[in-house]
């Protein structure tokens, strides 16, 4: 029976540079050796087991030669054995013992599809995120992932839904001052996925070059009930906004009518005329005057 310890602290793969040799040398070499052999043979001017030899000698370097584009590598192993990966861009040659297995190491996306999950609250909420990654360690991608795409796109998933449950939709006042949201800190939630994903994908090889949320909503079943609560807290805010610039408004009128001695007011008169400022200023529609064709206190 296999024991957990071992498992836990097996050596990990990792990738080994591997030095190819020039393909365009070797493909020259294999057809000088095509070309003498068949003059060999052809005018006999070596033994026929010379022609032939050379006929085999030139074969057996063609399928040692492979073609790399740029941001690509390939991985060769001899008879199973991990030998190294070549990243050497252009024609390059190596053992034709060996088999390869290229990999690609341009950066690629991944656009999850919204997922439905709950945000700190307990609230459903929908989020989606574009991720941009590529494979660093070729070795770790292809020996110790059995599909190292496949494992991108599910721990990008588990980590999208475990961002959620860290932070809330929204701000409200069952959150602290300063505390960060889906929402309104979405720079400092890209920085907390991708610091994830980085070290989700650490054991594929895989680093993570980008990470952006690209959705961002409230679950259609709470959607409308969440849209009031907004439109609500907008409403209570510009109202506070109001009745407070309309308060330095009737301060700002009381002071300068005393320091002009334009006219002396008593309290009473001090409150009546607050009052109606306050009635005109915070007011949603248009005020009505009303003219007083008698004194000041009829």
């Amino acid at each position: 029976m296999t024991d957990p310890t071992d498992i836990a602290h097996r050596p990990v793969r990792r990738e080994q540079p591997y030095r190819s040799l020039n393909g365009y040398w070797l493909t020259a070499a294999a057809v000088v050796l095509l070309a003498l052999g068949v003059l060999a043979l052809a005018r006999q001017l070596a033994p026929q087991a010379v022609g032939i030899l050379l006929l085999l000698a030139g074969g057996a370097l063609l399928p040692g030669l492979y073609m790399l584009q740029p941001n690509e590598g390939i991985i060769l192993t001899l008879f199973g054995q991990y030998q190294g990966t070549d990243r050497t861009e252009g024609l390059r040659w190596t053992n034709p013992l060996q088999s390869g297995k290229k990999i690609s190491l341009r950066a690629r996306n991944l656009n999850t599809a919204p997922l439905k999950v709950n945000d700190k609250r307990g609230n459903p909420v929908e989020i989606g995120a574009a991720v941009v990654w590529r494979v660093h360690d070729t070795a770790q991608a292809v020996f110790e992932i059995d599909d190292y795409t496949r494992f991108v796109s599910i721990q990008a998933e588990a980590a999208i839904r475990h961002l959620a449950t860290l932070y809330a939709y929204d701000s409200g006042e069952d959150l602290e001052k300063d505390e960060t949201t889906l929402r309104a800190g979405l720079d400092i939630v890209a920085n907390a996925l991708k610091d994830e994903l980085n070290q989700r994908f650490a054991s594929a090889g895989v680093e993570v070059l980008d990470a952006k949320l690209t959705h961002l909503a409230y679950a259609p079943e709470i959607a409308q009930v969440m849209l009031r609560r907004q439109q609500a807290t907008a409403i209570v805010s510009a109202r506070h906004q109001i009745v407070a610039g309309a308060v330095g408004m009737v301060e700002a009128a009381l002071k300068g009518l005393s320091e002009r001695n334009l006219v002396v007011l008593d309290d009473e008169r001090k409150a009546a005329m607050v009052s109606n400022l306050l009635v005109v200023l915070c007011s949603d529609n248009d005020a009505q005057p009303v003219i007083n064709t008698g004194t000041l206190y009829t």
